[in-house]
């Protein structure tokens, strides 16, 4: 860790300054130079001189220190400085009249050399004050451009380290690597900040030693993620399995901590810095929940990816402006009775694109999430499904209610429930017509702030729906004390229980865990037969899936409200 020792005076307001010099009369000498400006500290030893070192670390602003010592010589005192991390920071000035070690002493490591006989007064005391600020202007410095937990550099002066790097080696093929702790978060909520702390100044340590003798520098650029710039052709799963040394405690291997690498090989040095970063983490994200794979490199695939990532972005507000999105609804039916009965609706968004054509929510979703658009996007759909549950209302005489998604970033927003509610109101309807549905991951990567949004907006009458329950990684501790009214399986739990394993018993465990929250249980993704009955069986409540319908438009979603206002008449 990068620890300040900016305190610079002692307690009677002065500098402190350790003067190593065993014979008493050059003790004398330099009091009488430094003592009205300096609080001054004597050691008549090398070995005394380490201990007051080590006892004083964050007081003492300099070290004058005589080649000539009774025990210790010296040139070894100051070795033995430079090579402890806790004083290694200490300015020294040798102090000797072998004016011919002057050259050994700055070369091990002092800041500057006094001969003896010392020279006037006003040179000696300019010499020592210049070095002390030296030294001071160098730790601010350094505590500026660098992490304090790892002592990495930090983005900013990366970025610009890296530009001089290329500066001077304008030929050099260059990788730029980003590192991620694969759920970090969840690592962080079991085990906590200081057991965190600890697996991130390991990493950072290893990656710093892995690019030291062939050259490259090293970030930490978030929480969990760090970055290297170095030349072309080194070995990536050396440096990801030298990272990953001794990131399982000793005690257990189930809190085995895993890392994951992207890989921008042979940078475009035309790319601003940090977009060739943003390539390797975009790399980095591919094998994001990929346990068979640790290594993404970024390749032409990813490139045309971006670039078609740009082009929708780049449209996004004339998209919302020219109304191509559009809501679709997918019904949900209750599967209790022994006649399916609808009980409500789920509405997804889709994007016709005057020059793309139909573009899959799975395409936008991920990117506008990523960037922030999804707000915007979000507060479309729930207005254009308020109107369109208002004018069903005047249509029909019995409605269902319609799910929402409400993004993780939207959670973010203190504003959240008034807005929701403005939709609402503004369309004569109530907090009965809108159900939310909030995916898992929320919960589990910011789970305090959730819970309280959430518990607000139940408050208000909304219920809450957690989507894609099964997916993410909520212990059962936490399960229990969430504010929710019903558990969403994900649909991937559906395809591999009856597509690919043919094993339903992780489905029969998320139903028994939302009986025992007394909640109901939704399934999405059910497309045959054999899923309803055996649903149905697992005592599963409500499923939305093509085996009923796929999202429909709003026109054609309005064949089931006609049907359920019919039987509701009958």
């Amino acid at each position: 860790m990068l620890k300040s020792r900016v305190k610079f005076h002692s307690a009677n307001g002065k500098r402190m300054i350790m003067i190593v010099e065993d014979e008493e009369a050059k003790q004398k000498d330099l009091e009488g130079i430094l003592a009205n400006d300096y609080e001054l500290l004597f050691a008549s030893s090398g070995k005394e001189a380490l201990e007051l070192a080590a006892l004083h670390h964050d007081m003492i602003s300099l070290i004058m220190l005589d080649l000539t010592l009774p025990d210790i010589p010296g040139l070894q005192v100051l070795s033995r400085i430079k090579g402890d991390p806790q004083i290694s920071v200490i300015p020294v000035i040798i102090v000797s009249s072998n004016q011919a070690a002057e050259v050994d002493s700055l070369n091990a490591g002092a800041i500057d050399f006094i001969p003896k006989p010392y020279p006037v007064q006003s040179v000696v005391q300019a010499r020592i004050l210049r070095s002390i600020e030296l030294s001071e202007d160098r730790e601010i410095i350094s505590l500026t451009e660098r992490d304090p937990l790892t002592g990495l550099y930090n983005r900013e002066y990366f970025y610009h380290y890296a530009e001089q790097f290329d500066q001077h080696h304008k030929e050099m093929e260059m990788d730029a690597i980003v590192l991620d702790v694969n759920h970090f978060h969840m690592i962080n909520e079991r085990f906590g900040t200081a057991y965190c702390d600890e697996i991130l100044r390991r990493i950072g340590e290893k990656v710093r030693e892995m690019v030291r003798d062939t050259g490259g520098i090293v970030c930490r650029r978030a929480a969990d993620t760090f970055m290297v710039y170095c030349p072309h052709g080194k070995d990536y799963k050396a440096i990801l399995d030298s990272a990953s040394i001794g990131l399982t405690a000793e005690d257990t291997s189930e809190n085995r901590v895993r890392l994951r690498m992207g890989v921008y090989a042979c940078v475009d040095k035309s790319l601003e810095i940090a977009r060739r970063f943003d390539r390797a983490k975009l790399a980095s994200d591919t094998v994001r929940n990929n346990y068979a794979k640790s290594i993404g490199i970024y390749d032409h695939q990813m490139n045309e990816r971006e670039l078609y990532a740009e082009q929708l972005i780049e449209h996004f507000h004339q998209a919302i402006s020219d109304r191509e999105f559009s809501v679709y609804y997918q019904p949900k039916f209750d599967i209790r009775p022994e006649k399916a009965v609808l009980c409500g609706a789920e509405a997804l968004v889709r994007w016709k694109h005057p020059s793309l054509g139909m573009i899959g929510p799975q395409k936008f979703i991920p990117l506008f999430e990523e960037n922030g658009l999804i707000q915007s996007l979000d507060a479309f759909v729930w207005i254009e499904v308020a109107r369109q549950i208002s004018e069903w209302k005047t249509k029909y005489d019995h409605l269902v209610p319609v799910s929402i998604n409400v993004s993780r970033i939207d959670m973010f927003d203190p504003h959240l429930p008034q807005k929701i509610m403005e939709v609402i109101q503004g369309a004569g309807l109530t907090p009965k017509d809108f159900h939310l549905e909030i995916t898992e991951s929320a919960y589990t990567e910011d789970s305090e702030q959730i819970v309280e949004m959430v518990g607000e907006m139940r408050e208000l009458g909304f219920q809450i729906e957690m989507d894609d329950f099964g997916s993410g990684y909520s212990s059962l501790n936490m399960i229990s004390t969430l504010p929710i009214d019903a558990l969403k399986l994900d649909m991937q739990l559906i395809r591999n229980a009856f597509l690919i394993r043919k094993d339903t018993r992780m489905l029969e465990l998320m139903i028994d865990i939302a009986d025992y929250l007394k909640v109901p249980v939704i399934a999405e993704g059910v497309e045959t037969e054999e899923q309803i009955l055996a649903l149905k069986k697992m005592k599963c409540d409500i499923v939305q899936g093509y085996y009923f319908s796929r999202p429909v438009p709003a026109e054609d979603f309005e064949v089931f409200l006609k049907e359920k206002a019919r039987e509701s008449r009958e």
